[in-house]
Formats: C-alpha cells, structure tokens, sequence
C-alpha cells in the first residue's frame, strides 16, 4: 500500500515554480529522502504533504485518503523541524505530551505513552529537565519524542540534524533510520547531506529547481545516474566529468588508478591525505578529475602522473542534455543499444 502519493503536484511563489509537476510515491514502512540542494523545492514539497502549503495544481494522497484540501490536523501526521521548536519554559515531559494535552487525551493514556516513547528515545532519566539543560542531541530526541508519542503513522522530518556538529549527526542518523524501522512508519525526510539520504533512505528522491531529477534505490542513483547532476550530486568525492571529443564521460574518483604507462596524463594539483585513503585532486587536459586511493599515498603536489581506469566502469551522457546514455558495459549485460542480452 502506498501511504502517500503524489500525482502531478505544483506550488508558485509568483513567477516563480518552487515545485513544478512533481509525482512521487512513498510505500508503507519506507524511508523515502528528498534530497537536493538549497532552493529545488525539497521544503516546499514536504510542507505541502503536511498541508502547510495550499498546492496550486496536483493531489496529494496519504493512506488512499484524499488529503489535498485537509488541514494539516486532519492529515494525521507527525512532523520534525529544523529548528527543534521546544517550549523552554516545559520540562522534557511536558514538551513531549504537549500535543496529546491539546488533544484532550486522558492523563492515565499521556504517562502511559510518555514512559513509553521516552524508553525509546533514550529519554527517561531527562524528563524532569528543561530544554536549556540539554545537549543539541538530546534536544532533537525530544523532538522525536513528541513525533512518535503522536502515533501517527506518517513522519515527516524537515533537515532534523543540520543544527548538530558531524559526530552527533552520525549517531542520529543511526538512531533515526533504526527507530524508524522498528515502528515500522513511513517517513518522508529532507535533508541537502547526500550522505544523509544514502545511509538512511530506501528510496531518494533528488530534486532540481523544483523537478525530480531522479527517483531511486541510493545505489541505483551512485551505479547508474540518470543525469551528469545526479554524478556530480551523488558520491564524495563527486564523480569525475570529463570531456574527450564529442563525448562526456563520467568515472568515479575510486576507479581511478595511477599507474606507469597509463593512458592519461595528469598533474597533482593537491592531496588531500584522510587517514584510510587519500584523494588526489588532479588536471586532466586542463579540466579537475579526483583520484581515491586506498591508505597514506606519498604523491606530491605539482607532480605528473599516469593514470588508467577499466572502460566497464565509464558513465556515458550526452554532452548537450547531460541525459545518461546507454553503456556497452554494464556489467557485461548490455548490447551497444542497451537491451539485455
């Protein structure tokens, strides 16, 4: 069953088309991300789910229901910002069964869910505290709380860890995907941190100036790209965009070899040194490739180098649309035209 779709959805902020014809499907119990950079509509996409954005044009589904011109209350959802939005005068408790208190919800049932959602999120020895008492991360898990204490079956998360430094962001990354799975919700989460959307998402969803460019599995968007903005978008470092002749050719810095007698001149312009590997930002006929190479590599700057890659590991598109065009190399199973043997 799908627990929210998506059909032909579009928002203008005047001449402007934040989303334009946007059509996706999230399935029950899945973790869909919507990734892209500042601007391509990712926000605007998630609070028109949330009913906190009218939609021009489209609907919008969630469990079959019809919810194009439900208020967000009606929906039936639960949401996360940004910002974590805590009441700072309300101890940890009390901002979590803040909603279920506006909701009439009997005392017995709140410290019922209460003792239950704070075992979840690692919560119970810091219900007495305030907001200003707590860590970043333990902020965002109050946050969480008050979502999962909702027993709303939808999730909506909108760039939660942007505010958290690199390792918090890390541990709940793991924390979310691990609390979304055991819950079994669907979650709808936006986030520009493609490392982000490729640990946690079952499906991404990358969107460009309001459009979807490419909706698919995390691997399906790093092994087969169907756009030069997906490859660079996607990987770190990004993919290598190279063009020789008529053609434009795209190959992940960690097939990159540098061997004596390869078949492409480069020059070091840096090393970036990161303790289990090193990247190598070189010059390819004067245009930038990154080479991945496994431990400490004691190439110096400035230094002209030889390096090679397998043809079966080359990503081919057009070098006017940037459209991905059919590959006589994958994985041995494609003919020049691209049908299946």
């Amino acid at each position: 069953m799908s627990a929210i779709t998506l059909s032909h959805v579009s928002k203008s902020w005047g001449a402007m088309r934040a989303v334009d014809d946007v059509s996706l499907t999230a399935d029950e119990g899945c973790l869909l991300v919507l990734l892209g950079p500042s601007g391509c509509g990712k926000s605007t996409t998630l609070r028109l789910i949330a009913g906190l954005e009218e939609a021009d044009a489209g609907t919008i589904a969630i469990g079959g229901i019809d919810v194009t011109h439900l208020t967000p209350a009606q929906r039936k959802i639960s949401m996360v910002f940004q910002s974590y939005a805590l009441f700072p005068h309300l101890s940890v408790a009390e901002n979590i069964v803040f909603g279920l208190r506006v909701r009439r919800v009997s005392r017995a049932e709140r410290d019922q869910r209460l003792r239950r959602v704070a075992d979840i999120v690692g919560l119970s020895h810091l219900l007495e505290r305030k907001p200003s008492q707590l860590s970043g991360g333990q902020r965002q898990r109050v946050a969480l709380g008050r979502a999962i204490i909702a027993e709303a079956r939808v999730c909506l998360m909108d760039e939660p860890l942007s505010n958290l430094d690199a390792k918090l962001r890390h541990e709940m990354r793991t924390e979310i995907r691990a609390l979304q799975q055991r819950l079994g919700m669907t979650m709808v989460y936006v986030t520009h941190d493609q490392t982000e959307a490729m640990t946690m998402a079952d499906r991404v969803v990358l969107m460009r100036d309001g459009r979807i460019e490419q909706n698919g599995s995390p691997e399906e968007l790093y092994n087969r790209p169907a756009t030069a903005f997906t490859a660079r978008f996607i990987g770190t470092p990004p993919m290598n965009l190279l063009r020789q002749g008529d053609h434009l050719i795209g190959i992940r810095p960690e097939h990159i070899r540098i061997v004596s007698g390869g078949n492409h001149a480069a020059r070091v312009k840096a090393v970036e040194h990161l303790g289990a590997d090193s990247i190598i930002l070189c010059e390819i006929d004067g245009q930038p490739a990154a080479v991945r190479l496994d431990g400490f590599s004691r190439v110096q700057p400035g230094e002209d180098v030889w390096i090679a890659w397998e043809p079966r590991d080359e990503h081919r598109f057009d070098p006017v649309s940037e459209r991905r065009l059919a590959s006589t190399f994958k994985e041995g199973q494609l003919t020049a035209s691209g049908q299946s043997r």
